[in-house]
């Protein structure tokens, strides 16, 4: 067994494109290239005719060439839907006005596999919605990796000098994107005024992205890209993430992998795997937001707790245990 690895433009102008993004796409991307080398399956991260399987990141025009040319020659595709129109609308300023046209390529795109990897059994029934059929598609988390993302004194020690924290700060890392929840965090901050608000992630330029307030509250920091991820989620004490919508939210289960208490927005995408009251909170509106972490900040034994139980969920999704589910699929679908 051989597997053609591929997302595309990962390599292009030097892997300028993906270079200081730090996207849930690039980090399952660097999963499966962990997952592949410790299940002991040889991989290419470009097109190679001994390959058995084609496994697709991005089906973007390059993608569907490359899976045309593969089915030519027998091959299986296996195409990851990192993207949906759903995650996609509140991105860039423009999304809104081509989204029939991308929903009709993406299922277009994603039809063209023999299995589809969703990453919630949430990402799976928009694709049935869509008109993808359902047996081709399998619920696979993206996984995490316990070994990158963990908790540490000596490092929260450090970066919590280096940034300047001294109070039961509240983070978050994602994209500075509206879709994340922006006002949601900026709000909190100006409740929360004796707390400090600390987001890690890509700043766009305000030509392709709604840009950030001109003003914003003093307690608040946006510190742009970082690669020194597990450092950042060191210097948290809660970590909150206020997305709109979400295929699985990678930053999510980096945190929970670092023993934070989460706080997310009670939306579809948890339901079955983030439990209110027992691995995180969830708040329903802006005044839910408001009460949950109040009660984060003020009791730091319910900060404790969620910490452990959400480091719990993260070794349930962890790459050893993803690893088995993913030879699985590998054998059976060279079997059929």
């Amino acid at each position: 067994m051989k597997i053609c690895l591929y997302l595309e433009y990962y390599h292009f102008l030097g892997g300028r494109i993906y270079k200081k993004i730090g996207t849930g796409l690039l980090s399952s991307y660097r999963n499966q290239k962990i997952i592949l080398s410790n299940l002991g399956i040889p991989f290419t991260e470009t097109w190679d005719d001994s390959c058995d399987i084609l496994q697709i990141n991005t089906p973007w025009l390059k993608s569907i060439y490359l899976i045309k040319k593969a089915r030519k020659q027998g091959k299986k595709i296996i195409i990851w839907s990192h993207v949906t129109v759903e995650d996609s609308m509140q991105v860039f300023r423009f999304m809104p006005l081509i989204a029939p046209l991308v929903k009709k390529y993406l299922t277009y795109a994603y039809g063209l596999a023999d299995i589809i990897f969703a990453p919630t059994e949430y990402t799976k029934s928009l694709l049935v919605a869509y008109g993808i059929p359902t047996d081709k598609i399998i619920a696979q988390s993206n996984a995490v990796n316990l070994e990158k993302y963990f908790k540490d004194e000596k490092i929260r020690t450090e970066n919590r000098k280096k940034y300047d924290l001294n109070t039961v700060t509240v983070g978050s890392m994602a994209l500075v994107i509206p879709r994340k929840g922006l006002d949601t965090f900026i709000n909190l901050a100006k409740i929360y005024k004796n707390n400090q608000f600390i987001w890690f992630g890509k700043i766009y330029s305000s030509l392709i992205v709604k840009p950030l307030p001109k003003e914003l509250p003093e307690n608040v920091s946006f510190k742009g890209h970082t690669d020194a991820v597990n450092e950042a989620y060191n210097s948290m004490d809660i970590f909150i993430f206020p997305s709109y919508e979400e295929n699985e939210g990678m930053a999510i289960l980096e945190a929970a992998a670092a023993s934070l208490p989460i706080l997310v927005r009670d939306i579809p995408v948890y339901e079955g795997w983030l439990i209110h009251g027992e691995n995180c909170l969830k708040a329903k509106n802006e005044k839910d937001f408001e009460i949950m972490l109040r009660k984060l900040i003020e009791n730091p034994e319910l900060r404790s707790k969620l910490g452990k139980a959400a480091r719990k969920l993260a070794e349930e999704k962890s790459i050893p245990t993803v690893s088995k589910k993913a030879l699985a699929v590998y054998k059976k679908l060279l079997a059929d």
